[in-house]
């Protein structure tokens, strides 16, 4: 079953540029093009999508907007969006996970890099350049501990699974997560789903912002 993929770009011949990488791959799939988050919006919830390619800088509705709006369509399995953008500003890489984007990467990447990168949103998890996710700790290890504040629902959670989070916030798999806790694999991926559930979580992304954002889990060297 091939991976459906929706581009949002003002750009032509940007999106026909990554419609022929993606093409090119035999479990990818272009099942629509927009010029602007508006439009991107309307063919998300039309197409129902798995990954949304997105850009940031677009007349009208721009991608962090777009990608709130789709977020909001409550599609848990689908429709992830995937941020690709000339720009890794800050305040964009912020924003864009805030809204509930699931990975962030650059124009420049590689192809075959952003193909994966495709693969691996598709699959759940959480994607961001190496530059940008050093940037992003950075910037939390820069925030006053006063200034975080943790959800109600935070409470809700077991010592386990706080335990859990934080070893997701710091990047492990579920399979490393296992190793370390010396549990079986399918009983992280129970307490993994417990604690999406339970914060309402979309992705690795959302968790991981989470954990470091209520200071459950604190940059290394800080």
């Amino acid at each position: 079953m091939s991976i459906r993929i929706l581009l949002v770009d003002d750009e032509q011949l940007v999106r026909a540029g990554l419609r022929l990488i993606l093409e090119a791959e035999p479990d990818l799939e272009v099942v629509g093009e927009a010029g602007d988050g508006r439009d991107g919006v309307t063919l998300a919830r039309r197409l129902d999508p798995d990954v949304v390619l997105m850009d940031v800088q677009m007349p009208g509705m721009n991608g962090l907007e777009a990608t709130r709006e789709i977020v909001a369509l409550g599609r848990d399995d689908s429709s992830r969006v995937l941020i690709l953008t000339t720009f890794d500003l800050d305040e964009y890489v912020y924003e864009a996970l805030r809204a509930g984007a699931s990975g962030f990467l650059l124009k420049r990447t590689p192809a075959a890099d952003l193909v994966a990168g495709i693969r691996v949103v598709a699959a759940g998890d959480a994607l961001l350049a190496p530059s940008i996710t050093r940037r992003l700790i950075g910037e939390f290890a820069r925030r006053p501990a006063d200034e975080r504040e943790a959800p109600p629902a935070l409470d809700d959670l077991t010592p386990r699974e706080r335990e859990v989070l934080g070893l997701v916030a710091l990047g492990m798999s579920n399979t490393e997560i296992a190793a370390k806790l010396f549990l079986s694999e399918g009983t992280v991926k129970t307490h993994v789903k417990r604690i999406f559930y339970k914060m309402r979580l979309r992705d690795r992304a959302q968790a991981v912002i989470l954990a470091y954002d209520v200071g459950l889990v604190e940059p290394k060297g800080h």
